[in-house]
Order: structure tokens, then C-alpha cells, then sequence
């Protein structure tokens, strides 16, 4: 059996953007000190998972794949295993108690101790780094960029809401913000080496503030914006009881952001959104979207949708669907309530509705969604649209497949353009998910 090779890494990663972030940090932090990544996974010497805690099924998946490790480790016994991200910050010491073949777990503030957590794992020291650093943002490291069409860049991490529901507050802590002068010298030096779009990061990026400037985050993405005139800009996640006028104003204004905003309201009841400590209303979601129609008729609205929380009744879940009714989003990503441990739902509520109850309501709330975002998709037919091309189709090398302004997914035969081109497209045919056109002019 051929060994691994103790120089190269190979990270598995699970969950959000901000994630796979991070990833390209850890490349780099890594490459710094010597090692490289791997081609696969088997010639690989040290693995990383870099764990997502937000959902049960998320956990779940890193829990199978640490099984599958724990075989390997008895192969290969030089092997290193680490487990980085939210899952070990979350469940922290049990985690690492309960996994005796993981050499080391890091929290999201701890990436930089990597190295010689490596190397003392293989002095045979086994190491747990979970402390908050309420003043990281990983100044001073260059990510490993996995692409070379569209970039993700954290412009504040943490988020200091407390949704019943959410884990995001232990496994990240502190809301903190990135310079904005950094964060526009970054987005130069992504244009300047050829990228074509950067989604700017945030648990919850309406929160951001310039401690030097005092500028929030619409004073962040103008600034941006005005500094890469030829480069697409796309920001993520924004919170309803945040979103401002003015922001809406910046992107309606400014022809390189994208008119796309994701914005999670999880429930169509205002007493289910009260039990999740959301901070808003069903009615004052419903006039940040008024607010946001008024100003920029064309925009795209994206959003995230629970099923079965805590005590929702048959009535609350038609809310729910009345809701999405009303605002009609573009997608949305829809799951069933489950109960992450040590949340304050977890400690407060009662996780009383039925498992089979829960997923019966979602698969309403994603009925009603494909149905919805047919009928949207199906009102681009006969238009052309700017579609950024990103990759070839899976199906075919013959057509590519990018994204229009508005985040929604373009197939349409490749003729001469390349990934990066920015193509118009011509809109022949859709289904809930994706356009399909032909190239024009």
C-alpha cells in the first residue's frame, strides 16, 4: 500500500460560502508554512474537515465521514486528521472526547495555530484550539482562490443576532468587520488578476461598520462598486430587520451590483417569528419588500424558509405558504425544523411538532416554490439577458452554463465564448430551476 505523502492536505468542506472562505484561507495559511494541497484525497497525508453546524443533516454527513476516516487512520497510522469550522467550536470538548482517532480540532478563529498543530500531532500530541479572537479576520493572508471567474470575500464575521434557532453565535462569536480600505484593496488586486465577480461575506452583512470611517454597509459596497466598475458584485446574507433604504438605493444605482437579494425570513407567521427571536414582523418583512419592489422593480429576492418550528400550528404553515404567495422569491433554500443542542430553542421550546408532520409541510413548501419559480423563470422566455458563463455544462461541453445579474442559472450553447465571457443570451426555454437560451450578437 503506497504511503501518503506527510507534505500534502486535502480539506473536505461542508456548509455555507463562508466555509468554503475559509478554506482558501487554510490553503494558504498551510501552503505558508511548507505543505501542499493534494491532487485526491488518498495521496493526501494530513486530511481536514472544515465543518458546517448550522443544520442536523450538515453533521450528520461530517459524522460519516469520520467513520470512514477512522478506518483509514488504521491503515495508515502516520495519517493526520483534523476536524476545523463550526462543529468542534459548537460541540467542543465532547467532540474531540468522543473522537479519539482526530489528532486536533481549530474553531474558526484558530486557523493560523495549524501548522503546529500538525506538527505536534505527529509528535503524538493530541490538540484542541476553540478560543474566540473577537479581533480575527485573517489580515495579512492572500486565500487560496479554488476559481478564477468569481470570488468569495469575508467582509465581517460573527453575527451578534440570537434566532432561537441558530448555533451561528457560538460557533462564530462576536460580530467583527474588516477594514474597508482592505476590503476595496482586495477587491482591486481580485480584478487586477482577471476575476470577473466578487460576492462580498457576512453572517449578516447589513451589520457591517468601518470602525475608522463610520461608513455601514452601503457605504462599504458603494465604495466597491465605484472601485471595480467592470467587475459584477454580489453580497450575502442580509437580514430584514437591517436592510436599509439606503443600501437598496446603492444597488439600484450602481450597474455592476447584482440585483439579487437573499433575504431569510424563515416563517410567514408573526408568532413563530417572535418565537425565533427573528427581531421582526410578518408585516415588516412585508415592507422591506414593498421598499425594496418600489425602488428596484427588477430585483430578485431569494430566501430561507423552516417548516415544523416550535408549536407552529396547520394555520402558521398556510401563513407561511400565503407569504410565499405574495413576495413570489426566485428560490429559496426550504428546510424542516431540527433541534440544534444548546441553542435557545433547544433550552426554551418544545420541539413538539411531528417529524413526519414537518416534512409533510416542507414538501408543501417546496411544491409551492417550484411552482412559483416556474412561473418567474417563465417570464424571461423571449428576452435577452447578460449571463456571466462561469463553467462547460455538466451535460455537455458544448454549452456553458452562468448565472444573469439576477442569480438565476443559464444553459445555452457555447459557440465561441469561454468561461468569463460575459454573453447575452437569448431566453428559449425554462423550468423551476434553470434558463436555457442561445447566444446573440
Amino acid at each position: 500500500m503506497a504511503d501518503r505523502n506527510p507534505t500534502l492536505f486535502f480539506i473536505h468542506t461542508f456548509g455555507c460560502q463562508m466555509n468554503q472562505a475559509d478554506t482558501e484561507i487554510v490553503s494558504s495559511v498551510l501552503g505558508a508554512s511548507g505543505y501542499e494541497p493534494a491532487p485526491d484525497e488518498d495521496s493526501a497525508g494530513i486530511i481536514l474537515l472544515n465543518s458546517c453546524a448550522v443544520r442536523e443533516n450538515a453533521v450528520d454527513r461530517i459524522g460519516n465521514f469520520l467513520q470512514q476516516l477512522k478506518g483509514r487512520k488504521r491503515k495508515h497510522r502516520s495519517l493526520v486528521v483534523g476536524v476545523i469550522g463550526c462543529v468542534p467550536q459548537f460541540e467542543k470538548q465532547p467532540f474531540f472526547d468522543a473522537h479519539p482517532w482526530v489528532d486536533f480540532v481549530a474553531g474558526p478563529d484558530n486557523y493560523r495555530s495549524l501548522p503546529s498543530m500538525i506538527a505536534n500531532a505527529r509528535q503524538g500530541a493530541r490538540q484542541s484550539r476553540l478560543e474566540y479572537d473577537h479581533q480575527e479576520t485573517y489580515a495579512g493572508i492572500d486565500p487560496v482562490r479554488t476559481g478564477k471567474i468569481s470570488a468569495f470575500l469575508p467582509v465581517m464575521r460573527g453575527c451578534n443576532n440570537s434566532c432561537a434557532f441558530c448555533v451561528v453565535p457560538v460557533t462564530r462569536g462576536r460580530e467583527r468587520s474588516v477594514p474597508l480600505q482592505r476590503v476595496v484593496d482586495e477587491t482591486r488586486e481580485l480584478a487586477d488578476s482577471g476575476f470577473r465577480e466578487v460576492t462580498l461575506l457576512g453572517q449578516n452583512v447589513n451589520s457591517y461598520l468601518d470602525a475608522v470611517r463610520g461608513l455601514d454597509f452601503a457605504g462599504l459596497l458603494e465604495a466597491v462598486s465605484r472601485a471595480v466598475p467592470g467587475m459584477r458584485i454580489r453580497f450575502t446574507t442580509s437580514h430584514p430587520k437591517d436592510i436599509s433604504e439606503e443600501l437598496v438605493r446603492v444597488i439600484a444605482g450602481m450597474p455592476n451590483i447584482c440585483r439579487h437579494i437573499h433575504l431569510p425570513v424563515q416563517s410567514g407567521s408573526t408568532r413563530i417569528l417572535q418565537l425565533m427571536r427573528r427581531g421582526h414582523s410578518r408585516e415588516a418583512y412585508l415592507r422591506k419588500i414593498d421598499m425594496i419592489r418600489t425602488i428596484m422593480p427588477d430585483a430578485a429576492l431569494t430566501t430561507d424558509l423552516i417548516s415544523g418550528f416550535c408549536t407552529e400550528t396547520d394555520e402558521e404553515h398556510r401563513e407561511t405558504l400565503s407569504l410565499m404567495d405574495e413576495v413570489r422569491f426566485d428560490s429559496s433554500f426550504m428546510f424542516y425544523y431540527s433541534v440544534r443542542p444548546g441553542t435557545w430553542a433547544d433550552r426554551n421550546l418544545p420541539d413538539d411538532v411531528p417529524e413526519g408532520l414537518k416534512k409533510a409541510r416542507l414538501q408543501e413548501v417546496i411544491e409551492r416554490q417550484q411552482a412559483i419559480s416556474l412561473e418567474r423563470y417563465l417570464e424571461d422566455v423571449g428576452r435577452t439577458v447578460e449571463v456571466l458563463a462561469e463553467s462547460e455544462s455538466r451535460r455537455a461541453s458544448s454549452r456553458l452554463m452562468g448565472r444573469t445579474g439576477t442569480n438565476r442559472a443559464v444553459v445555452f450553447e457555447r459557440g465561441g465564448f469561454n468561461p468569463g465571457d460575459l454573453v447575452r443570451v437569448r431566453i428559449t426555454d425554462a423550468t423551476s430551476a434553470t434558463l436555457a437560451g442561445e447566444a446573440v450578437g
